[in-house]
């Protein structure tokens, strides 16, 4: 069985991946399973770029296909802030309810509350040219926070579609129509064909 590897020690991003991979005949490393704690440099100024530095560091290291992904969120009024840095704003170890608190009070005042999420996946395979497949959601900052659902940012960021903030929206609802939804259809899209070729 071949091997691919997730560059995250992120639980849940694992499990997703290995929903999505291991149907196809994969068996889904991540790098907790490889006991490796090494932390990988972030330094791309884009989502895409920081997902391939990602993905190549841990195919270049275990000499396998690599996944990777980067997100975050964008507000306009911020000058697209905090971007690259949304896991690190404030501090990467300060709870999400007090980094929204924050957000809201920045934009108290301000009409122009308009935000998006985006996420880049990236997939690295060795003497081959990596891929990136993204995903983007057009939303706004919402005027509080709300709802127990979601993580992160889900709370403060309005799904116009639904008219609820992702704290308040169910998976089923989130996935639907979220940047992250959108870039793991792509990439499925993708390595399903990739999947076949290797198998023939």
């Amino acid at each position: 069985m071949k091997r691919i590897l997730i560059v995250t020690s992120n639980a849940n991003k694992v499990k997703e991946f290995r929903e999505m991979l291991e149907p196809l005949g994969y068996e889904v490393v991540s790098l907790r399973d490889l006991h490796d704690d090494e932390d990988v440099p972030e330094y791309g100024t884009t989502f895409a770029e920081n997902a391939v530095i990602k993905a190549e560091h841990g195919m270049k290291k275990y000499g396998v296909p690599a996944v990777a992904d980067d997100s975050g969120l964008c507000i306009d009024a911020f000058d697209g802030g905090p971007g690259v840095q949304s896991a690190r704003f404030l501090g990467h170890d300060t709870p999400y309810s007090y980094k929204n608190q924050v957000i809201l009070e920045r934009l108290k005042g301000e009409t122009n509350r308009g935000a998006q999420f985006h996420c880049a996946i990236a997939f690295a395979v060795p003497g081959a040219q990596t891929k990136v497949f993204e995903g983007i959601l057009r939303g706004k900052i919402a005027d509080e926070a709300k709802g127990n659902g979601g993580f992160g940012y889900d709370p403060i960021f309005w799904y116009p579609q639904y008219g609820k903030t992702g704290g308040e929206l169910v998976p089923s609802e989130k996935n639907a129509v979220s940047h992250r939804g959108k870039a793991v259809r792509r990439f499925l899209e993708y390595f399903t064909e990739y999947s076949k070729t290797e198998k023939e």
